[in-house]
């Protein structure tokens, strides 16, 4: 079986599995895939679905978003910093799934503020406010997140 053009997406799988110090077998049961499916990702043999590589993100707790990248699902030239930054906030372990949904609408609003809004960004709007009203966001006001978070000094400048 010849091998398919998805990047370097098995390569990445599987450093991050191992990373994660998870066996084959256990990433694809806590991604609800099987096995050998698994294994024919990692050695770039299948090209998975965007659900499934959302089930192997969250079961690593990476971001969704990296795999799409990398398996070409989104636009390659997609900004890197933006999905960097994405991945980054999501792999936080200092912070509560709320607390990164929050930052990620917040960082969102600035990037729209400043032009860089994108139909995926306005999707990705979408399912934070849609988190926000299935309680997970509850009682966070992303305004007054927005308000308060022009205050914080960029780091890198």
């Amino acid at each position: 079986m010849a091998s398919l053009n998805v990047g370097n997406l098995g390569e990445y799988l599987r450093e991050q599995r191992r990373n994660a110090q998870l066996s084959l077998r256990q990433l694809a049961d806590a991604a609800g895939v099987s096995n050998p499916y698994l294994s024919q990702i990692e050695r770039g043999l299948r090209k998975p679905s965007a659900e499934v590589l959302q089930q192997v993100a969250k079961a690593l707790r990476i971001s969704a978003e990296t795999l799409y990248v990398r398996a070409g699902i989104l636009d390659a030239e997609r900004d890197r910093d933006d999905v960097e930054t994405r991945a980054v906030i999501l792999a936080d372990p200092s912070l509560n799934e709320r607390q990164k949904q929050v930052l990620l609408q917040v960082y969102e609003s600035f990037r729209k503020e400043n032009g860089f809004g994108t139909d995926a960004d306005a999707d990705a709007d979408v399912d934070v406010k849609a988190d926000a009203d299935a309680g997970t966001g509850a009682g966070v006001d992303a305004d007054a997140a927005v308000d308060g978070a022009e205050t914080v000094k960029n780091p890198h400048s």
